[in-house]
């Protein structure tokens, strides 16, 4: 297994493995670890973290994977903040890549871009947030704030995640149920997404981009 990224925003060295050559690692924690094998992502760290596709993706479009959150007794397995971003651009900044960060969640608070986060704030809630671009800002509707237990993250079990952007539809499904919706009058089109995580030790497989 070779190691990914030992370091804020470690860009990925040449000779890893082509299934994350495209992606960036911010990484509050300089100690965090995002290691790979046999198509098996691992994340492991002890502050916020986001691993970046650096691939953007146009609407319609839905993003599969299936996550584990891992509780097998180490410093980090707390069954906690299997999280996402999609379709995000920076605010005013044409489309482009967007600038690297310093893992902290509040540093993306200025992204115009969709988010879920399941099992959030220690594996209590599950909700979903259309971001604004605004510091500070993250508006959330009531429906898309979850609490009931079957929303939640179950330890050592895998589970299968859709992030779909449609036009005016924008969801999140898994398990193939669907578990947000939002009609979104001025849809987010396009951008970039990636994988979010704080305190946790998460495995990641089977990421696929469909567009439709």
């Amino acid at each position: 297994m070779g190691l990914i990224a030992t370091a804020l925003i470690a860009p990925p060295p040449p000779a890893q493995s082509s299934l994350l050559r495209d992606w960036r690692i911010e990484a509050e924690d300089p100690d965090a670890r995002v290691t790979e094998q046999a198509g098996v992502i691992d994340i492991d760290t002890r502050k916020g973290l986001t691993l970046w596709s650096m691939t953007p993706v146009a609407s319609p479009v839905t993003i599969r994977f299936e996550a584990m959150a891992v509780a097998e007794g180490g410093a980090n397995d707390t069954a906690s903040d299997l999280n996402a971003f999609w379709m995000a651009t920076e605010t005013g900044g044409g489309g482009g890549p967007l600038r690297p960060r310093h893992g902290a969640f509040g540093a993306y608070d200025d992204l115009r871009t969709y988010y879920v986060g399941i099992g959030g704030n220690r594996n209590t809630t599950t909700r979903f947030r259309r971001y604004v671009g605004i510091p500070g800002k993250r508006p959330i509707l009531p429906e898309h704030d979850k609490r009931a237990p079957a929303d939640l993250l179950v330890a050592n079990r895998w589970t299968r995640i859709a992030l779909i952007a449609n036009g005016h539809t924008v969801a999140v499904e898994r398990d193939g149920v669907r578990l947000f919706t939002l009609h979104d009058p001025q849809p987010y089109s396009r951008g970039y997404w990636g994988l979010r995580t704080t305190w946790s030790h998460l495995r990641i497989r089977w990421v696929r981009v469909i567009a439709r």
